[in-house]
């Protein structure tokens, strides 16, 4: 087992969540990974192709009341607008749409931590079929919302820091992206924490542990994550770098027990 987890990802920096990250990108190509890359993807697809159509009449509506009170000699400014109203829609509806996705996905983002591992590790973890995985389902929703639950109360709590005077606009969005990339680090690294059972806290303290490597990984996540259209692949990405980790950070310790 040992033998197999070390070759798995012999070419990566043992350090750097980043280029586990990165290898995420190759893993995603790999035979026998690919159907379970693609369903999650084209639902994502959907969803933000239904909530672009709906998002643009909006906006459409909202732009066309607004330059309705502007007066004549402001009119130019109907050059920047749009600019940045599209633009605005566009990174806004993307932080949405990968909160719902991750729901949504929850289950066949299980399944795909699980094949990664298993072509990392060249180990069955799971070989009760399909059925299995749908009885599944509604623990993999209680853990969503244990994430949830983790995440809500300190995401409004950073975002006050940005109603206070000065400490708000300076290292309010430092907080932010910090805060960010450590839930994104929880998001993906726990499926396969989850797929072996290990309880929440238990992750959140194997990461912790690793603060610099989940750090950096976290924060390429959500990086890539800000980026319109870009993000549609930040999910699979993510799941198979954040199983390449678990596989050399964490795997030997919990599988042994």
């Amino acid at each position: 087992m040992e033998r197999a987890d070390s070759q798995a990802t012999s070419g990566i920096n043992k350090v750097s969540g980043i280029n586990y990250f990165f290898y995420g990108f190759h893993l995603i190509k790999q035979p026998g990974l690919r159907t379970f890359v693609i369903i999650p993807l084209l639902v994502n697809v959907l969803l933000f192709s239904v909530g672009i159509y709906f998002g643009v009449q909006r906006l459409d509506i909202m732009l066309t009341w607004v330059e309705s009170q502007l007066p004549e000699f402001l009119s130019w400014l109907n050059f920047i607008l749009w600019p940045l109203a599209v633009i605005s829609m566009l990174v806004s509806m993307s932080f949405v749409f990968s909160s719902v996705m991750n729901w949504i996905a929850a289950p066949f983002n299980g399944l795909l931590a699980e094949k990664v591992e298993q072509k990392l590790t060249g180990q069955t973890l799971n070989d009760q079929g399909m059925i299995a995985v749908i009885k599944d389902v509604p623990r993999v929703f209680a853990r969503e919302w244990q994430k949830l639950k983790y995440y809500l109360p300190r995401a409004i709590l950073c975002l006050l820091l940005f109603i206070v005077p000065v400490f708000g606009q300076t290292l309010g969005p430092i907080i932010w992206f910090l805060f960010s990339s450590w839930m994104m680090a929880i998001q993906y690294c726990d499926y396969p924490f989850d797929n072996h059972k290990v309880s929440f806290s238990d992750m959140k303290w194997s990461l912790k542990q690793t603060r610099g490597t989940s750090g950096s990984f976290g924060m390429m996540v959500a990086l890539f994550a800000m980026i319109p259209f870009v993000n549609f692949i930040v999910m699979p990405v993510a799941i198979c770098g954040a199983t390449a980790m678990w596989v050399d950070k964490y795997r030997a310790a919990y599988v042994n027990q």
